[in-house]
């Protein structure tokens, strides 16, 4: 008997379907792949938009199926419209992503099926870009570097009273700002969710996304990763900036973040191993006077990973930290190192790369200037 590869799920929220099928749909549907031939079931619903946009070499109708097992059972399921066919190509063995619902993988051994779980993604290749889609992150990117130069817009032409910055008359807030860069992404067909706009304290909590009124010469941290929902490609960037005078310390703080992203960046080639670019970073911090260790029952220093992988999910291996990984040419990687000091805030840096055979290629345009 066969073995098959093997998901249900609702591919607008599983990054391995929708790379199977690139068909986008918001309910579960089953996938097979059997001896390089690739199936999906879907209902009369989708049957005519999965005929057009399907990118698999059959389709099957599933009310076809479950008419077959009402010989079996008055009321089908869709686990029995699968068994049917999974008899019909002969598979009896089925390898799962460490995601498939634990209900469907009891009932299908129930069933007399063989059902193992592979660890991680089920399909390993999409760590690898093709250039196309290199192309579509590098798209996203665009947008969200267009979103990213309204944000620091509003933040440079923001006036300065005492302490506080005012734009239209109003109190600029991380609120006001996280609109202004949603809004510019929904106009280039991408979504943003949980968008980093983190002034002064708040910033040196890496995933605090910020409240409240920005204040002038503190570090403003803009975290931006959104994702397009044409080609379902994400895209990462983060600059840190002071509208005003930042103080010698941030300033310090930015430019260790510089010399430690250029660092990793000149590590980054195909072979390079990931804890080790991860502990050079952190190497350079400690020679240039910045710390990372528990104060006052909060961590502070530098005390997240470098970067991680990106593609049809946010975070993606390969990781470039403690754990590390081998990063192959055509992996797209963030280089993001930060230091966090609550007494000063937080400076973090993001970029996107291609890894190459030779090093990598920084897709990222962005300038980083600190003080607007």
């Amino acid at each position: 008997m066969k073995e098959a590869l093997f998901i249900i799920a609702a591919s607008e929220r599983d990054a391995d379907l929708y790379y199977a099928t690139r068909f986008l749909a918001p309910d579960p549907f089953p996938f097979f792949e059997v001896e390089g031939e690739r199936f999906i079931m879907v209902s009369d619903l989708e049957l005519g938009r999965a005929r057009r946009q399907a990118a698999v070499e059959t389709i099957l109708p599933l009310q076809k199926y479950e008419d077959r097992a009402k010989g079996r059972v008055a009321q089908p399921t869709l686990l029995d419209a699968v068994d049917e066919a999974l008899k019909e190509q002969e598979i009896q063995h089925l390898l799962v992503p460490g995601s498939f619902p634990a209900e469907y993988a009891d009932k299908l051994r129930a069933r007399g099926y063989e059902v193992r779980v592979k660890e991680g993604m089920l399909f390993e290749e999409r760590l690898v870009k093709s250039e196309i889609e290199v192309g579509w992150i590098a798209e996203t990117l665009h947008f969200t570097e267009e979103a990213m130069e309204i944000a620091t817009d509003a933040i440079r032409e923001a006036e300065i009273r005492g302490n506080e910055l005012f734009r239209a008359g109003e109190p600029l807030t991380s609120e006001g700002v996280r609109r202004l860069i949603h809004h510019a992404l929904l106009d280039r067909d991408c979504v943003a969710e949980h968008t980093i706009v983190a002034g002064g304290e708040q910033g040196s909590d890496p995933h605090h996304e910020g409240i409240g009124p920005l204040m002038a010469h503190q570090p403003i941290v803009i975290d931006i990763f959104p994702r397009s929902s044409r080609t379902r490609y994400f895209a990462d960037i983060t600059r840190t900036v002071v509208r005003g005078k930042a103080s010698l310390r941030v300033k310090e703080m930015h430019e260790a973040v510089l010399q430690a992203q250029e660092k990793a960046v000149a590590l980054i080639r195909d072979g390079a191993d990931g804890a080790a670019v991860h502990h050079e970073v952190a190497m350079i911090f400690e020679q240039l006077g910045f710390p990372t260790g528990e104060t006052n029952g909060r961590m502070q220093g530098f005390f997240h990973g470098t970067g991680h992988g990106l593609g049809l999910e946010i975070h993606e291996p390969p990781r470039i930290g403690k754990r590390g990984a081998v990063l192959r040419s055509g992996n797209v990687v963030t280089v993001e190192p930060g230091l966090y000091y609550p007494e000063e805030g937080g400076v973090r840096i993001e970029d996107l790369l291609v890894v190459t055979e030779t090093g990598c290629r920084t897709l990222t345009k962005f300038p980083k200037l600190l003080e607007l």
